[in-house]
C-alpha cells in the first residue's frame, strides 16, 4: 500500500492540517483538498510539485503570495523568492518528527483511516512539544 501525506504547517514548522490521497494520485488533489481550509497566511512554500496556475490564482485569491518553484516541464519559469524557499525545511523538519514515532515511520497500521489516526495522534504531541 502506497499513500503520500499533504501536510500544512505554520511558521514554526508545526503541523496544522493533513490530507492523505494514495501515492500514484497527483499532488494537485492534496492542493485542492487543502486550499479550502488554509490558514490566514502572508506566505505559502510548497514544493514543485503544487505549481499550477489554478493553485497560484486560488492563492492570490485568499490573500496568500504563493513561493513555489516552476515544474521543470513549464516553458516560460515562474519567478518566486529563493531565499524564503529556504524555510521549507521546516515541514520537512516537521516529517522527520513524526516519523520518530515507529508506528508512523514503519506503518504498522495497513487501513489508511487508522494509519492517518496515528499521525493525527503524533501531531497533537508535536505540536505542543
Amino acid at each position: 500500500m502506497n499513500t503520500k501525506l499533504h501536510a500544512v504547517t505554520d511558521a514554526s514548522g508545526r503541523p496544522i492540517r493533513f490530507f492523505m490521497t494514495a501515492g500514484q494520485v497527483s499532488d494537485y488533489t492534496g492542493a485542492r483538498a487543502l486550499l479550502s481550509s488554509l490558514p490566514a497566511a502572508d506566505w505559502m512554500i510548497a514544493d514543485r510539485g503544487y505549481d499550477a496556475d489554478w493553485f497560484r490564482d486560488a492563492l492570490k485569491d485568499k490573500g496568500i503570495r504563493p513561493c513555489i518553484p516552476s515544474r521543470k516541464s513549464r516553458d516560460r519559469p515562474v519567478r518566486y523568492d529563493k531565499r524564503r524557499y529556504k524555510r521549507r525545511n521546516r515541514i520537512e523538519i516537521m516529517f522527520g518528527r513524526l516519523k520518530d514515532w515507529r508506528r508512523v515511520a514503519t506503518r504498522y497500521d495497513r487501513c489508511p483511516k487508522v494509519f492517518l489516526s496515528a499521525i493525527a495522534l503524533a501531531a497533537a504531541v508535536i505540536f505542543w512539544l
